[in-house]
């Protein structure tokens, strides 16, 4: 078989980056180990940044996100038993996020790409790329080899992309964090209309909704917590002990249909690239979900890469694929600073002592009691805006 674009994963990069290729006129064909079913049911990020929106509308693959997701133009900031709301039509007029959750975005996409005839492969064993650094890179999968101009890895932290990358190519930079999230979806109405990002001395929560019947929680645990550990009657019991900080705010309560522990990691790998092989999204970086920044750069980064792989077809000239890596990474080490910043300013350290403690507030009260301050959390969170190159 030969295709011009082999993609390495059926998430939300390597979808859209197949839907964007078809759009210039490139073939591709979609490779993804798990089935289709499990693709879009993978309970993952849900704010999608104004430029996300965008981007999908743009290439006509949101209509039922217009229709169904949940504009927001401000989160509230929640500690010391007061609510602060950060206002975007204020700080950033025209620009707000989109609550969506993750799982409808890949059902958009491969609605939209099986219209179109795509080639998408479910349920592919032993994928294995091949031969990237010359200029007649494969993949093999289930026995088969699929040969191709350009390998393009979407397949996530875990996939086989970037691990076949020879050892000494990539510099990784990595950050743990001593503590992860239990996340919490609950068939209940959210108690509130914008997301609550609340800092207290037991440590952080996150209410966040998917639906108007569908509400997201999140809650800082131990690094290896067991989710055994927390029957519903502990989950509610603590949302409500870290929310129900501001007086007259009562947490709804209702049947919990998923419950999950997500470590804490920062990570980026330099560069993007290895010969024809190009790394999108979680196959590249990962960042704490604080700042709501993972889907979002993946977008980002296929954007990116359509545009620098349909320059080359049309020009011959490998410049912008030449240029990919370090454009990504300019917005990459951005949401890095961003999502590791929401972090610490609202997440408890046992490390922390009294003085810490003291800073943190400080600093919570800055951005809340600033408008510069709070204008740059704001221009932030919702995205930045896409330069003339992306």
């Amino acid at each position: 078989m030969r295709t011009q674009v082999a993609i390495i994963g059926a998430g939300p990069a390597g979808l859209l980056l197949s839907h964007l290729l078809h759009l210039r006129g490139i073939e591709s064909v979609v490779l993804e180990l798990r089935s289709r079913a499990h693709a879009e049911a993978r309970v993952r990020a849900g704010v999608l940044e104004q430029g996300t929106v965008d981007t999908l509308v743009e290439a006509g693959v949101g209509d039922r996100l217009l229709r169904e997701g949940l504009l927001h133009h401000g989160i509230e900031l929640r500690f010391g038993g007061a609510g602060h709301r950060v206002a975007f039509e204020k700080l950033v007029p025209g620009r707000a996020i989109t609550v969506y959750g993750q799982q409808e975005v890949v059902k958009d996409l491969i609605a939209a790409r099986l219209k179109d005839g795509a080639d998408i492969r479910f349920e592919v064993d032993d994928v294995m790329p091949h031969a990237a650094d010359t200029d007649r890179p494969y993949v093999t999968f289930g026995g088969q080899r699929l040969d191709c101009d350009v390998i393009a890895g979407c397949d996530g932290f875990h996939g086989v992309s970037r691990q076949t990358i020879p050892p000494g190519v990539l510099t990784a930079y990595e950050r743990e964090y001593p503590f992860a999230w239990l996340g919490v979806l609950a068939r209940v109405p959210p108690s509130t209309e914008e997301l609550i990002y609340a800092r207290t001395d037991r440590g952080f929560a996150l209410h966040s909704m998917r639906s108007p019947e569908i509400s997201r929680f999140y809650l800082q645990v131990p690094p290896d917590e067991d989710v055994a550990a927390w029957p519903d009657t502990r989950v509610w019991a603590e949302l409500k002990t870290r929310l129900e900080t501001v007086p007259g705010f009562e947490l709804s309560t209702g049947e919990i249909v998923d419950k999950s522990v997500t470590p804490m990691r920062s990570y980026v790998a330099e560069p993007m690239r290895y010969g024809r092989l190009f790394l999108a999204g979680d196959a590249a970086h990962i960042v704490p979900p604080t700042g709501a920044k993972g889907l979002n750069l993946a977008v980002a980064d296929v954007r990116l890469l359509t545009r620098a792989l349909a320059h080359w077809y049309e020009t011959g000239s490998a410049d912008l694929l030449d240029g990919y890596s370090d454009a990504c990474l300019k917005r990459v080490w951005r949401a890095q600073h961003f999502s590791w910043w929401m972090t610490t300013l609202l997440h408890t350290f046992d490390s922390d002592d009294a003085y810490g403690h003291r800073l943190q507030l400080s600093h919570l009260d800055y951005v809340t009691s600033s408008e510069a301050a709070a204008a740059t959390l704001a221009e932030n969170y919702v995205g930045l805006p896409y330069g003339a190159a992306e």
